[in-house]
């Protein structure tokens, strides 16, 4: 027999966020999953009202990522698998060109949108690894993405390391935590590759080829474990309606997962997939 979850209050709710580790004052990057926390009485809007009461003035962080507008990543290639020539490039033909003021974010979750469509958002400008941010600070926190740094220091995500920001994972878990990326760019051992996406720029569609970090994600739930078993406790657990909730302090997290990055990879034949779902 299904066991009907109950119907979370906003009043819960920041008590809940409190409990797990948000705090007034410092800004929060969160990844989410409305259907890990279940029924909320006024739904994602009631959860973003929620955060930002208990941070404060402090900006609430979402991904807005696109990974659709590629030609160079998996899913393109899952697209055109099969496909002549000349309905490969209809198939890019079609592909929509990223707009900060209007592109939908795709796979970031409701609450990612529900931000990115908040009438006082500031999104970064990339084209396929973009943020959105709400609340004191956040045009400051958007506005440096280079192009050529997806997830690294001239991204938002060194932003909110500067900061000293917090992570919330609610219903996720460490596999989805974008703010390990950011400890993949300061290894002294790095590979690139080429990347190529669309953007907007008034009424034309502009094709974008550059070159970037080969992102890896295939590692952050072994980064998550170790992290949560280290001596000197980083990640606070609690638990929001349903979902089990993580908070962690950027700045640890990422100096942690460069240890640990240092440590335990090892560099990739030319050849090898890379597992990042944005690209």
């Amino acid at each position: 027999m299904t066991r009907t979850m109950p119907v979370v209050r906003a009043t819960e709710l920041v008590d809940q966020l409190a409990a797990a580790g948000l705090t007034p004052g410092r800004a929060v990057l969160v990844h989410a999953s409305m259907r890990a926390v279940g029924p909320v009485d006024g739904g994602a809007a009631t959860l973003l009202a929620a955060l930002r009461r208990v941070v404060g003035r402090a900006a609430v962080v979402v991904p807005a990522q696109t990974a659709y507008n590629s030609t160079s990543s998996p899913e393109f290639r899952t697209a055109t698998s099969g496909l002549t020539s000349a309905e490969v490039a209809r198939h890019i033909d079609r592909i929509e060109a990223f707009d900060p003021a209007s592109t939908p974010s795709r796979g970031m979750g409701v609450l990612a949108e529900q931000v990115r469509q908040s009438p006082a958002a500031v999104r970064s400008r990339h084209p396929q690894t973009s943020f959105a941010a709400v609340g004191h600070g956040a045009r400051e926190l958007m506005r440096v993405h280079d192009l050529d740094c997806h997830l690294g220091e001239r991204s938002p995500l060194g932003a909110l390391y500067d900061a000293d920001a917090t992570v919330l994972l609610l219903g996720v878990d460490h596999r989805v935590c974008t703010a390990y990326h950011l400890a993949e760019y300061r290894l002294p051992a790095r590979r690139t590759r080429d990347y190529c996406c669309f953007v907007r720029d008034g009424d034309r569609r502009v094709r974008m080829d550059f070159t970037g970090l080969d992102l890896d994600d295939s590692d952050f739930d072994r980064i998550g474990q170790a992290l949560e078993l280290a001596p000197d406790p980083v990640v606070v657990h609690g638990r929001v309606g349903g979902a089990v909730a993580r908070s962690l302090p950027v700045r640890r997290a990422v100096d942690f997962a460069v240890g640990w990055m240092a440590r335990h990879r090892h560099l990739r034949d030319a050849g090898e997939c890379w597992s990042f779902h944005v690209s």
